[in-house]
């Protein structure tokens, strides 16, 4: 196994080292939306490298996110097998994650697995359920919620009225 000093001393400046292991954590998916990389989410806020060692930031999508353990780890594995020795994780709640920090190309692959992505800013609107959802399956936007919470806690249930189905909408935060 290569260490991470030994990555940091061949690799050549610490910013492609940074960036190789930008492209590993970044590469680890959501559990819960197996779709969606912790980047394409914008839960990976930063990665760092100090004295040798890696160090990834994360930020949760809400403060008892119960995905967070199981990101942490395969942030944590994805980074030993690449050769970084003894990694850290960190976790930061400030500021708190928005759905803003979701990418274009995470909306659009929520949407192809037939999730509701969120508006493009988060808004008064949304916080007073005047929001207007599109069917992730038809686009319409003669939509209605169903449920605040659907299959977990970051997502609401919503049914279209044009084609009569059921979709989860990602939440504004």
């Amino acid at each position: 196994m290569v260490t991470a000093m030994a990555v940091v001393q061949t690799a050549g400046p610490e910013a492609d080292v940074r960036k190789t292991a930008w492209a590993v954590a970044a590469s680890v998916m959501d559990p819960e939306i197996p779709v969606l990389s912790i980047a394409d989410l914008g839960v990976l806020r930063a990665v760092r490298i100090t004295d040798g060692r890696v160090e990834a930031v994360i930020t949760p999508t809400y403060s008892g996110c119960p995905a967070m353990g199981v990101i942490a780890l395969g942030i944590e594995r994805a980074l030993e097998e690449a050769g970084f020795v003894n990694p850290k994780i960190t976790t930061v709640l400030s500021p708190a994650w928005t759905t803003d920090w979701i990418t274009p190309e995470g909306k659009a692959k929520l949407s192809a697995y037939g999730i509701a992505p969120p508006a493009a800013k988060a808004s008064r609107r949304a916080l007073f359920g005047e929001e207007v959802v599109a069917c992730p399956r038809c686009g319409a936007t003669d939509t209605q919620r169903i449920s605040e919470f659907g299959s977990t806690a970051c997502k609401a249930l919503w049914r279209c009225r044009a084609c009569a189905e059921p979709f989860d909408y990602f939440k504004c935060i």
